[in-house]
């Protein structure tokens, strides 16, 4: 397959934004499509931000990528080689997508889902062409996080996933190619860390905050530096072994999700989304939130790139 010229992210949302304005800053010809207006004006704002992050990170591409918005479908597919779907975790809503993009683009442009779990099979299971659908799963915040999950489906083609796998080291990052399975690898280590820190607490074992200062110093500074594999060598296979025969019986199994969480939403506390969650947030400090992360992740990610 030709290297991506021009590419379309299908819904803004949370992480449309920072995709479109990635692709972009590589030289892509890039638009970003909603059906909402509302949802495209906030984009614009989102994309300008996300790109001002990366400015920090690095140059542009000479080869003079674009960003526009589009509220119409037709328009926003029309040349293009590459779409990206980004819209709600709704199978229901992917297939209408999915079937839409079919009757729209070319037999050849490469159909890709940022699902964050629905197997890329089932998605492709209404396409005539489903050779060319592949899950590719940004991390959010996209801008930010330089490493994108490939997922194949069962009856997508190798030619697929090199070529997406490809444009993944175009845009600077780092691509990885998994097997499908449900939650992908990422969010699989994310929701088993996020279970056992959630039953610590309900247990009353530590604070919110206690837990949060002990996993980002304890945990995820080292991991930020050297992953779970490598970190077993470092330790000693023996030592592992000795902990995880007694430890691996007492952690949390639970299919259930957290009472603390349960408890929160019944209370109408979603996050920041709504003021509150698990901490309180006035409107002011959510800004500032996001610009002191933005910028710790922009400093770390400099220092594992040096």
């Amino acid at each position: 397959m030709a290297a991506v010229k021009r590419a379309a992210v299908i819904g803004t949302g949370t992480m449309g934004p920072g995709m479109g304005a990635v692709l972009a800053r590589a030289g892509i010809e890039t638009t970003l499509y909603d059906v909402s207006a509302d949802a495209l004006e906030r984009a614009k704002g989102m994309s300008d931000l996300a790109a001002s992050v990366l400015d920090r990170l690095e140059a542009a591409s000479e080869d003079g990528g674009s960003l526009r918005f589009e509220s119409d479908l037709a328009g926003a597919l029309d040349g293009v080689d590459f779409v990206l779907e980004a819209v709600p975790e709704k199978l229901e809503l992917k297939h209408e997508v999915f079937r839409l993009f079919e009757q729209t683009v070319a037999s050849t442009t490469i159909l890709a889902s940022n699902t964050s779990g629905i197997p890329i099979t089932q998605i492709a299971s209404v396409c005539e062409h489903p050779a060319r659908v592949v899950g590719m799963h940004w991390s959010n915040p996209p801008h930010l996080i330089p490493m994108i999950e490939v997922i194949p489906g069962e009856q997508t083609s190798q030619e697929t996933v090199d070529a997406v796998s490809e444009l993944v080291r175009r845009i600077g990052y780092h691509p990885v190619v998994e097997k499908e399975v449900p939650g992908f690898v990422e969010n699989r280590i994310l929701y088993a860390i996020l279970r056992e820190c959630l039953d610590l607490v309900d247990r009353g074992i530590i604070s919110p905050e206690g837990l949060d200062l002990n996993v980002r110093w304890g945990i995820g500074y080292k991991l930020a530096v050297i992953g779970p594999m490598e970190l077993l060598d470092m330790a000693g296979l023996d030592i592992y072994n000795a902990v995880g025969s007694y430890l691996n019986q007492d952690l949390s199994t639970s299919g259930e999700v957290s009472s603390t969480i349960r408890k929160l939403i019944d209370d109408g506390r979603l996050g920041m989304k709504t003021g509150g969650g698990i901490y309180d947030y006035e409107p002011e400090q959510i800004d500032q939130l996001r610009g002191k992360r933005a910028a710790k992740l922009v400093a770390v990610r400099k220092a594992l790139e040096a």
